[in-house]
């Protein structure tokens, strides 16, 4: 007899530090945190061979990756927290800080991440298209790994399926939710943003370097966030309040993205843009 679903048991935990290990030993080291850590290490060598190619300095890298991560993990934290569960983090404030608890929302990284690479273009003196139609190109392989993670803590999930790759997640979360095959909508995600990866980086290797200001940036906000927008109406709310909602706030929250791709494509394929940089050699 062959199973119309997919027995999904994978214990969110990779291994455990022993003890014998001076400070770290007992900690356990979770899958999700592999990922994310394997997210920017093949982040910075992808961004590495453009800089390269581009003559930039390597320590001007460096400076992107540190602008990265403390914008991600600040903006993802802030956008669970203010997004998702205002009422009780704005009562307990010091419970934002506790980020080992969970709670981290993929549209807040995207603004604190746009603030970020606001900020290092301004202070390293590029113009703030030319480092977003970079960036974006290992945010959106970035993404994919992230929704590996999610689908490591058996969390973020669809609604109940019939299909024959439905996921019945044993390691639910909410015991309730785990009696059911399930949309794997985290692999959905996942292999979208791959996609969109791959096209992101052909567009600049066709390009040789050199594409359209704005192009590449506002044709990822498009499909990035469109494939989510739509990828949302397959997925079990997150909070409460979204139960009843008709676009759930996920869904609310990309519009904006959407729209903003489509205005920067325009204004890009018109020629309004133009990075010469003040600071190129």
């Amino acid at each position: 007899m062959i199973l119309n679903y997919i027995v999904w048991k994978v214990t969110p935990v990779a291994f455990t530090i022993p003890q014998s290990v001076p400070l770290l030993g007992g900690h356990e080291i979770r899958w999700y945190g592999i990922l994310f850590a394997l997210a920017f290490i093949f982040s910075y060598w992808i961004m590495a061979k453009i800089f390269k190619k581009e003559g930039e300095d390597e320590k001007l890298l460096d400076s992107l990756l540190m602008y990265a991560v403390i914008a991600t993990v600040i903006g993802a934290r802030l956008g669970h927290c203010l997004f998702y569960e205002p009422g009780y983090y704005l009562s307990h404030p010091m419970e934002i800080l506790k980020i080992w608890k969970g709670g981290l929302a993929s549209h807040g990284a995207s603004l604190g991440l746009l603030l970020g690479f606001w900020l290092f273009s301004k202070k390293h003196n590029k113009y703030f298209l030319w480092t977003m139609d970079r960036v974006v190109i290992v945010v959106a392989l970035g993404g994919a790994f992230i929704r590996l993670g999610n689908l490591m803590n058996s969390e973020i999930f669809g609604h109940v399926t019939s299909l024959p790759w439905g996921f019945y997640f044993v390691n639910s979360y909410d015991p309730k939710l785990a009696i059911d095959p399930r949309h794997p909508t985290q692999i959905y995600e996942a292999l979208s943003y791959f996609i969109i990866f791959l096209i992101t980086l052909y567009m600049y290797y066709k390009a040789d370097g050199k594409p359209r200001p704005g192009k590449i940036f506002g044709w990822f906000l498009v499909m990035l966030f469109s494939v989510r927008f739509l990828i949302e109406f397959l997925k079990e709310p997150q909070v409460g309040f979204e139960e009843h909602m008709i676009l759930n706030m996920g869904q609310l929250l990309s519009i904006p993205f959407i729209l903003a791709g489509v205005v920067l494509l325009y204004y890009s394929y018109k020629g309004k843009f133009d990075y010469q940089l003040k600071g190129k050699k």
